[in-house]
C-alpha cells in the first residue's frame, strides 16, 4: 500500500443512501498531502465530490446535518473527537441518518 494514499471506506444507511445514487459503500483512495485528512476534510471532500444535489441535506458547515450519526470502526465520533478525529487506513466511516419521515 503507497504511503501516499490514504484507503477508507464510507457507508451511508438510514436514508442517507438516497443522497449518494443508493449507493450504501464507496471504498476511497485519497491523495495525502500536507493537509490532515480528517473527519471534517472528508465531509468536505464527500459534499464536493460524491454529491450532485441536495448538498444541504448531508453537510452542514464543515460536518454533517443534525440527524445523521457519525460511526467510525463502529465507535461513535463524540468518543473521537468529532470532525477532528483523523483518518488512518482501513477506517469505516458510517453516516446514518436518523431522520424519517411520516
Amino acid at each position: 500500500m503507497s504511503s501516499d494514499v490514504l484507503k477508507i471506506s464510507i457507508h451511508f444507511s438510514g436514508g442517507a443512501e438516497i443522497l449518494f445514487d443508493n449507493i450504501k459503500k464507496h471504498e476511497l483512495s485519497l491523495q495525502k498531502d500536507d493537509l490532515t485528512w480528517d473527519l471534517r476534510r472528508l465531509i468536505s471532500w464527500i459534499r464536493d465530490n460524491k454529491m450532485k444535489s441536495r448538498q444541504e441535506l448531508f453537510a452542514k458547515g464543515d460536518s454533517v446535518r443534525p440527524g445523521i450519526l457519525v460511526l467510525v470502526n463502529d465507535t461513535d465520533w463524540d468518543l473521537l473527537g468529532q470532525t477532528d478525529y483523523e483518518l488512518c487506513n482501513g477506517d469505516e466511516v458510517h453516516f446514518i441518518s436518523t431522520l424519517h419521515g411520516g
